[in-house]
């Protein structure tokens, strides 16, 4: 086939993997730089490269000035949607800035200025997003911890990053349940050994939390005596902020994104793989606390004159299973993306998906899944639900935007259950055996990227350079090691089982945790489920499965649990040795809707572990533990 015959989608992947400086600096044009790069890639910054190394730009002036400078300063840029207040708010491009270039003059008073840190603790307001970008308008770097993290896992921040100043707010709100934020904070900078100079408080009419003298500021006060700041011109490699992700030390590992390749990215993303432009509402249901958060409510949208949805609420419970389908059809969202265990939470809860009638989804276009694998059964229920195209994608904190994806801005290719489709351009992946050696099509192991990364990756890790090179350059030289388990097939579809660390090894057999998982939410009763490797004297690891039912379900729970072993029999095989299954309530999972599945192996071995900061409901793990015993595991604390 001649170049010419190639799919758009094509010709592009083949540009950006056989002449990737010619290709991003393509779409480097599309972003106002104060200095134009003249270098694309400096392949001398080992091991992965850096982007466009003598241009000069300003991240939040390409995110607001410049839409406003084109006319469309009076255009949506953030829709504030707040079920558990009952508050909504739109701030167009102008009075976003507005009130960005405030905070950024207060911060710039209080002696915050360009390399600096600054830690936001925050819930999800505007008041958020007003302070992430306020940073980026005067070079300071952010990091964005999640609100409500326990006081040690904060204090571990603020250690790390050294901020000279912290913006938090008096409370955040879970449906139901006002979790005040202060005390909380208050307790991590005693605990820490840093402290900041200035903590600037929002306080929220749910709570109002007590000042301390010296230290703490009103927000309102802040931004009432500023002066409005200008943007400052960064270079493309200077930090835009610190994103921590946790750590196999136990040491969360901070993420250090840069300005000039993130810029250049996310812009060419939102086109190429979400297929919306300026003027178009897209909804990332996420956190900010979470890369999602920072890629796709926040600088994604914004960079490409989005209409960005911020949402404080749940998939179920603000008030029911119709969440989502709600804010869709009252903003209407072109292009909307979540997490699949948000999909798993309304499927439980409204399986028929009745609520989705009741709604008007007529601009609703696209639904985008990431966060953790995708499996067919969740993805088959929202196809035939909604009626629309379900596509998976596959992405890191580490890497900031996607690695594989279905470009819908070129023309989806035919959707695979299981697959989030081919690798994103940009992306040269490969199948490595231990050895660093390519597998044939087919064949599990570790998917690793070829160097260098495309625009947008990680620059570095906060002051842990020699980190850096050993979690992800150093096993596989020359590539980038994701720490993701799949294959290829013979289209070149990517495959993401699970994690390296999730593969198990059955009397010799490596098998994928992920597979078994695939074949239990095929169930006609399983909700969702995970599947670990318990270890066993004989057979060294075996797997047991744990489920969560369908609201509604009357059958037996033996019975159920009988259908599933057979199903993995059928299915995988003997070989797989699944035996062992137990049906539970709730699955233990992070804020951010990833399952704990080391945790839960820790348990089920009997080792010790340790709670983490980011799950989202602790007593989760006992039942787990009890569930264990009760399928007999010797290893089991019983």
């Amino acid at each position: 086939m001649r170049k010419d015959e190639l799919s758009e989608f094509e010709n592009a992947y083949t540009e950006s993997i056989k002449e990737p400086e010619k290709f991003w600096f393509t779409a480097a044009q599309e972003i106002d730089w104060f200095k134009t790069p003249t270098k694309t890639l400096d392949i001398s910054a080992a091991p992965h490269g850096h982007w466009f190394v003598d241009g000069e730009l300003n991240t939040c002036f390409n995110a607001l000035d410049r839409h406003i400078n084109a006319g469309r300063g009076e255009n949506a840029a953030l829709i504030y949607d707040s079920p558990v207040t009952s508050t909504l708010k739109t701030f167009s491009f102008r009075e976003l800035r507005d009130q960005v270039a405030l905070c950024a003059g207060g911060l710039t008073e209080l002696g915050v200025g360009r390399g600096d840190r600054v830690i936001i603790y925050m819930p999800m307001i505007p008041e958020t997003i007003i302070a992430m970008l306020a940073c980026a308008r005067i070079g300071a770097i952010h990091g964005v911890v999640f609100g409500g993290f326990a006081s040690a896992e904060l204090a571990v921040r603020i250690d790390d990053a050294r901020p000279k100043a912290i913006i938090s707010a008096s409370c955040g709100i879970e449906v139901n349940k006002v979790i005040p934020y202060m005390p909380l904070l208050n307790d991590a900078i005693k605990i820490a050994n840093h402290k900041p100079s200035n903590v600037i408080v929002v306080q929220r009419s749910e709570l109002e939390s007590t000042l301390k003298k010296g230290r703490d500021l009103d927000w309102n006060d802040v931004l009432d005596n500023a002066t409005p700041a200008e943007c400052v011109p960064l270079k493309s490699t200077d930090p835009l902020y610190i994103l921590y992700t946790s750590g196999t030390t136990g040491l969360p590992k901070g993420v250090v994104r840069d300005n000039g390749g993130h810029a250049v990215a996310l812009n060419y993303s939102m086109k190429a793989i979400y297929n919306v432009e300026a003027g178009d509402v897209y909804w990332a249901a996420s956190d900010v606390g979470w890369v999602v958060g920072h890629s796709y409510i926040v600088y994604g949208p914004l960079l490409r004159g989005c209409t960005t949805v911020l949402y404080e609420g749940k998939p179920v419970g603000t008030p029911d299973a119709g969440a989502f389908w709600r804010v869709i059809s009252d903003h209407k969202v072109k292009s909307f993306f979540t997490a699949p265990t948000a999909f798993r939470a309304i499927k439980k809860e409204d399986p028929d998906a009745s609520f989705v009638k009741k709604y008007d989804l007529s601009h609703f276009e696209l639904l985008f899944l990431a966060g953790e694998r995708t499996d067919p059964d969740t993805l088959e229920w929202a196809q035939e639900k909604l009626q629309r195209p379900v596509i998976d994608h596959w992405w890191q904190t580490e890497t900031g935007w996607s690695i594989a994806a279905n470009c819908a801005g070129y023309g989806l290719r035919p959707i695979k259950p299981g697959s989030p489709t081919l690798p994103a351009p940009g992306w040269h992946i490969d199948v490595l055996d231990e050895k660093s050696k390519p597998l044939p099509n087919g064949e599990v192991g570790a998917l690793c990227g070829k160097l260098p990364m495309p625009p947008g990756s990680m620059l570095t890790l906060w002051e842990a350079p020699e980190r850096f090179i050993e979690s992800y350059f150093a096993e596989f030289p020359g590539y980038y090691k994701t720490a993701d388990a799949g294959y290829l097939d013979d289209e070149g579809y990517v495959f993401v089982m699970s994690r390296t660390d999730d593969i198990i090894n059955v009397a010799g057999h490596r098998l994928s945790t992920g597979g078994m998982e695939e074949v239990l939410s095929s169930h006609i009763d399983v909700a969702e489920c995970a599947v670990i490797g318990v270890s066993d004297s004989l057979k060294g690891q075996v797997p047991v499965g744990l489920l969560v039912l369908k609201l509604g379900v009357e059958r037996k729970n033996s019975e159920i649990i009988e259908e599933c072993i057979q199903l993995v029999r059928k299915k995988i095989g003997p070989v797989a040795s699944f035996k062992k299954a137990a049906i539970v309530s709730s699955l233990p999972k992070t804020r951010s809707g990833k399952i704990l599945r080391g945790t839960m192996q820790k348990i089920a071995d009997n080792e010790d572990y340790k709670i983490p900061a980011t799950i989202e409901d602790a007593s989760v793990l006992g039942k787990i533990d009890l569930a264990f015993q009760g399928v007999g595991l010797s290893n089991s604390r019983g």
